[in-house]
Parts: C-alpha cells; structure tokens; sequence
C-alpha cells in the first residue's frame, strides 16, 4: 500500500464511518469530553428542525435528563408512577421514531401496576437483564424503553438503547430491539465506560454519559471535525505495512 492509497483510504474510513462509530474507536477522553459539553447545543439544534414539535422536544428532554432522575431519586424507592411514565414514552418518541401506538399501550397500564414493577425492577439492579425482564412485562415496553427507565434512575449502570447509539457501533447493526441485543449493547457501552475511566483523571464516565455522546455526534457528525490518527481502528496494522514498505524501499536503492 502506498502512501497515497493510505490516506485514501483513511479518507474513505472517514466518509463511510459516521459520526457517532468514529466517536466509538475514539480513546482520548479529552475528545469525549468536548463532545459531552456541546451536548445540549444538538438538542436544541434537533429540536429546531423539528419545527412545530421544536419547543415540546427540548422540553422534554430536560425533563427527562434532569427533573425525572431528581424525583426518581428522592423516592425512598425508585420508581416511576403512571404519568411519568407515559411522558418518558412521550420523551422517547418524539426525539426519535414517532409510533402512536405505543403511547397508548403505555398509558393503557395501572397506575399500581407501574409503581410496583418500576420498584421492582431498580431493585434487581445490577442485575440489568433481569430488570429489562421485568419492565418488559409492562404493555408497551420492550428493552430500548425499558433501559429509558433504568437510565434515568441508574445512569451509572445503564445507557438507553436509542436507535442512533446502537447504530453507532458497527458490529450491532442493524438494530434489533431484543434483550439480546440490549445485553451485547449494554456491554459494549460498559467496556467504553472502563476505557474512559482508566485514561480519564476525573473517573465521572457512566454508561449513560457515553450514551449521551455517541447519539450527539450521530445527530451532528460535524462535532468531530478532525480525530486523531491515533483513534483510527486500522492503524497498526497500516503503520507496520508502512515500514515495510520502507524497508522494501531501502532494499532496492
């Protein structure tokens, strides 16, 4: 390979790569971090393109990243009741895809029946799969909104299965809304966590924070304007090719 046809196809590892896959191979958590700090800049740049939902999205985004894991947490039990749970579906479809149904399938549940299996779900934690399991049980809910509810009270254990953050890992794709794939995508934002934590100073990466940034840059690729050649997955084995070719090139001078 020369030269040439390297950064070629670097360049072409760039173009098909998306914004959020490139993030994924990425390392250095100075990077990470920039990213988490734009954030709520993608918000509100999705919520205006939304038009007439614009206002109602960053809304509830909010709610859901800030007030809803306050009152979760002030409960001598975490839980949800009845209401936060259909507007954590609320939430979940309009910053995504949008499918009636669900609503009403969520809203169709007794208001004891989602105190009860909402407590009992954050109390099988850290066994994650078991809580999906549960939740699961609910009308409505399947692993991705499931792992909405765990994130939002256990941010620290668990990242929500969002279309955008499951296509940013390329071995996941396309996706599947089965507890399986919600177990091998669970596992692939729990290992990124480790990554971050042991090259971060400030050891504050959960899963939903790595979340948090792999759909901003799915949603506004140009946040990653320029990775370092480091973070390119293929570069060992590109720089070894190069000095052999090197050597090659000695050989015959």
């Amino acid at each position: 390979m020369t030269v040439d046809r390297f950064f070629l196809q670097l360049t072409k590892e760039c173009v098909v790569m998306s914004g959020g896959e490139r993030l994924f191979h990425c390392k250095d958590p100075a990077v990470w971090r920039g990213v988490y700090d734009k954030y709520w800049a993608v918000v509100e740049a999705k919520a205006a393109g939304k038009q007439k939902s614009s206002g109602k999205l960053l809304e509830l985004e909010k709610w859901y990243q800030m007030q809803l894991p306050a009152a979760i947490l002030a409960r001598t039990e975490r839980s949800l009741t009845q209401s936060e749970l259909v507007k954590l579906m609320e939430w979940k479809l309009t910053r995504g895809k949008f499918r009636p149904r669900l609503k009403q399938l969520v809203g169709s549940n007794s208001e004891e029946a989602v105190l009860q299996c909402t407590k009992k779900a954050f109390c099988l934690l850290p066994d994650v799969q078991s809580a999906i399991a549960e939740l699961s049980t609910l009308k409505g809910l399947g692993p991705a909104t499931a792992s909405a509810v765990l994130a939002a009270g256990a941010p620290g254990e668990v990242a929500f299965m969002a279309d955008e953050v499951v296509e940013s890992i390329a071995e996941l794709r396309p996706v599947q809304y089965t507890a399986k794939h919600f177990s091998l995508f669970l596992e692939k934002i729990q290992h990124k966590t480790n990554q971050l934590n042991e090259a971060d100073s400030q050891h504050d990466w959960t899963p939903h924070k790595v979340e948090l940034c792999l759909w901003a840059c799915q949603i506004q690729p140009s946040l990653l304007k320029v990775l370092p050649l480091s973070d390119n997955p293929n570069r060992e084995t590109e720089e070894e090719e190069t000095r052999e070719r090197r050597s090659k090139r000695r050989k015959t001078e």
